[in-house]
C-alpha cells in the first residue's frame, strides 16, 4: 500500500554571506521559516528550514499542511517528492508521487516539448512504452500544437506552464503532493486543469496540500499539520487543529 514516513528529518540551507551577516541572518530567520543553526564560518550561514520532522502517512489520508509563510510547508513537500535530501533522517515512501511543487524540474530550455516529455518521462520512471502513451496524452491535452517541435525556451510563461502541469498529470500518481490549488493559463485552460486534477485528487491514495487557504484545508483534508519555524506544533484533526490555527493568528 502507498504510503510515506518522516522520520527526524531535518534540512540545513547553507547561505553564503561575506558581510551583513548580522542583518541577513535576522531577515533570513523570518522569511524562509528557520532558526540560524550553525555558525561556523563567518562567511556562511546555516538556516534550518525543517527541524526534526515525523510524520507517517499511509493509504487514505488526506492532510493540508498549514502555517505562516516560511513555517517550512514547501520544504516537507518538497523533501517528501525527493527533490530535496534531508540533512539527516530519512525518507521512506512506497508509490508513484506527483510533486507539484516545481513544476517545471527537469526541463530543458534547449529541448523541444516532445523531448521534454519523454525526458520528465524518463525522471517519472515511467517504461518506454508508458512514455510512448504519454506524449500523445500530453500533447493533446496542452493544446500546443506545432509549439512542441520548438525548444521551450520560446515558449511564452503561460505555454511552459501548460506543458509541464500536462506532464506532471499525464499519469496517475498513488502520492500528490501539492502546493496551494494551482491556477494555470487562461480561463478555458484552467478550468480544464481544475477538473483533471481533480480527478487525480479523487484517484489517489494519498493527498498532502500545502496551503494557507483554511477553507480549502478543511473540504479538501482530513487531517491538518501546522508548522512554525521548520517544526511541526501540532497535527490531527482538520477540524480541530485549523480552529486552534484561526484562534492563534488572531491573538493578540
Amino acid at each position: 500500500m502507498p504510503s510515506v514516513i518522516v522520520k527526524d528529518v531535518c534540512v540545513d540551507l547553507p547561505i553564503y554571506n561575506s558581510r551583513g551577516r548580522s542583518f541577513k541572518s535576522t531577515i533570513l530567520a523570518h522569511t524562509v521559516g528557520g532558526r540560524v543553526a550553525d555558525d561556523r564560518d563567518r562567511s556562511l550561514l546555516i538556516i534550518r528550514a525543517l527541524n526534526h520532522v515525523n510524520l507517517e502517512l499511509k493509504h487514505g489520508d488526506r492532510v493540508a499542511i498549514i502555517g505562516a509563510n516560511g513555517a517550512g510547508k514547501t520544504t516537507l513537500l518538497r523533501i517528501m517528492g525527493r527533490i530535496y535530501p534531508p540533512t539527516s533522517g530519512t525518507v521512506e515512501s512506497v508509490g508513484r508521487i506527483a510533486c507539484l511543487t516545481d513544476l517545471n524540474v527537469g526541463m530543458d530550455v534547449e529541448a523541444t516539448g516532445y523531448e521534454n516529455i519523454k525526458m520528465r518521462g524518463v525522471l517519472l520512471g515511467l517504461t518506454r512504452q508508458e512514455i510512448a502513451a504519454l506524449v500523445p496524452d500530453v500533447a493533446e491535452f496542452t493544446e500546443l500544437g506545432e509549439y512542441l517541435k520548438l525548444p521551450i525556451r520560446c515558449y511564452s510563461q503561460g505555454m511552459m506552464l501548460r506543458l509541464a502541469f500536462g506532464i506532471s498529470t499525464a499519469i496517475q500518481p498513488d502520492i500528490i503532493l501539492l502546493d496551494e490549488i494551482i491556477s494555470v493559463g487562461d480561463q478555458a485552460f484552467a478550468e480544464r486543469a481544475r477538473q483533471r486534477l481533480n480527478s487525480l485528487i479523487e484517484a489517489a491514495s494519498i493527498l498532502v496540500l500545502a496551503t494557507h487557504d483554511l477553507y480549502m484545508a478543511r473540504e479538501l483534508c482530513l487531517s491538518t499539520v501546522w508548522m512554525s519555524h521548520g517544526r511541526v506544533i501540532d497535527y490531527g484533526q482538520s477540524d480541530k487543529i485549523l480552529e486552534r490555527y484561526a484562534a492563534s493568528s488572531q491573538a493578540p
